[in-house]
């Protein structure tokens, strides 16, 4: 006699069910490999996402031209050489027609003081288009202007960390800061930005960069206009930015009197985002696999426990030949047993990644991401594990012979 397939269903339940201790253990394997599935592709796509983010902040279009050659970053403390200066910052502004504004920078670590209070920061030597290039709007007053650069005036704009570590809750607009033992009038405070790329952009302080190298360190060399570290450029908007990059690095190369290699390099933000983008995609790939490697051994743990089932279960498979099931009858029960295990599993594990996702999003800056692909491909590949691994055992529970199995 044969079954149909909802008794067929209601049978393997009731045969999982007599050993519940050992179900659950055969599908822990699954419910670990599914949830690390899940949730390393949850985390794969938050960070790729914070990494947007975190570039997106810098600003918008945004090249960074940088001195020597695949050295530094535009975040960078330190310059490989002095081949940048702010002339040339200038001569792009007003040579270079894709872009839209640029903003040389130069930054140091000071200690700054007010009154008894003090903090180790970031000063950047910068022009007064800034906030617009690398979208740094200011919260309280404003920035300092073009005039205040060009006539050299001590004025300077905190980072909204550093006006709270140096004024707690007063007013810093009209207050004075020292930085090197220099008097600087503080004229306004910058919205908040967050961390980026492990820099606080919170803790800094903006001078003119004409009071930075003239006043605060100086000039390295004979050079007469100010040496730069990086120099960010904003173009026009996303289809002007090949044309930028490739006009910045000819009037540079004319600039510099360049022959053979450049003595800069010039980044686009989409190629840091690219890079950024392509490590955490590998990183994911690599996580995905070690957590497939769970679901491999799962998918092993419930052929191994089939097999001990069909070994026990050997006088209810004679009966059950004896009184007419055929092959196709016992193959489709333990297949749809080991089908069982490894869906409840899945499932069990899909709630358990969930809830880790949840949990992240709660106790880090990443975003929780619940990708359907994700959970489609777990919920799939657990049913085809099952599928896999439990045709074996029933293989050979459906090649018993009835008489070899009743006397057993």
């Amino acid at each position: 006699m044969t079954v149909d397939l909802g008794e067929n269903i209601s049978m393997s339940v009731r045969a999982l069910s007599a050993n519940k201790l050992r179900s659950v253990l055969t599908m822990l394997g699954i419910i670990i490999g599914n949830a690390s599935v899940i949730g390393i592709v949850a985390v794969g796509q938050g960070a790729q996402q914070f990494a947007v983010g975190q570039f997106e902040s810098l600003g918008s279009n945004l090249l960074f031209v940088v001195p020597g050659v695949g050295q530094g970053g535009p975040l960078s403390s330190a310059a490989p050489s002095n081949s940048l200066v702010l002339a040339d910052a200038e001569a792009i502004a007003r040579e270079v027609p894709a872009v839209a504004g640029v903003a040389p920078q130069k930054t140091e670590r000071f200690r700054v003081t007010q009154a008894d209070r003090d903090t180790q920061v970031s000063v950047t030597g910068t022009t007064p288009s800034y906030p617009t290039v690398r979208n740094a709007p200011v919260a309280r007053s404003r920035f300092f202007s073009q005039l205040e650069l060009q006539q050299n005036h001590r004025v300077a704009v905190l980072g909204s960390e550093t006006a709270r570590t140096l004024f707690g809750s007063q007013d810093p607009i009209g207050q004075k800061i020292r930085i090197r033992n220099l008097s600087f009038r503080v004229i306004g405070v910058m919205a908040e930005k967050g961390s980026s790329m492990g820099t606080n952009q919170d803790e800094v302080v903006f001078v003119p960069i004409t009071v930075m190298t003239n006043q605060l360190t100086g000039q390295e060399n004979s050079h007469t206009s100010p040496i730069l570290q990086a120099i960010a450029v904003s173009a026009k908007n996303p289809e002007s930015m090949s044309a930028a990059q490739y006009q910045i690095t000819n009037l540079l190369r004319l600039r510099h009197n360049i022959k053979d290699e450049n003595d800069f390099t010039v980044r686009s933000q989409q190629d840091l985002l690219q890079t950024a983008d392509s490590i955490a995609g590998m990183l994911v790939i690599l996580m995905a696999v070690t957590a497939g490697i769970s679901l491999l051994v799962g998918g092993i743990g419930i052929m191994n426990i089939m097999l001990v089932s069909v070994t026990e279960r050997t006088q209810e498979i004679g009966l059950r030949k004896a009184i007419g099931a055929t092959r196709t009858d016992l193959m489709i029960q333990f297949t749809t047993e080991a089908v069982i295990l490894s869906l409840a599993g899945g499932s069990f594990g899909i709630l358990l990644g969930v809830g880790g996702i949840l949990i992240m999003a709660a106790l880090t800056p990443l975003e929780a991401i619940l990708s359907p692909a994700a959970i489609i491909l777990a919920v799939g590949v657990s049913g085809a594990i099952g599928l896999g691994f439990g045709v074996i055992p029933a293989r050979t529970a459906a090649r018993l012979e009835p008489i070899v199995a009743l006397r057993s």
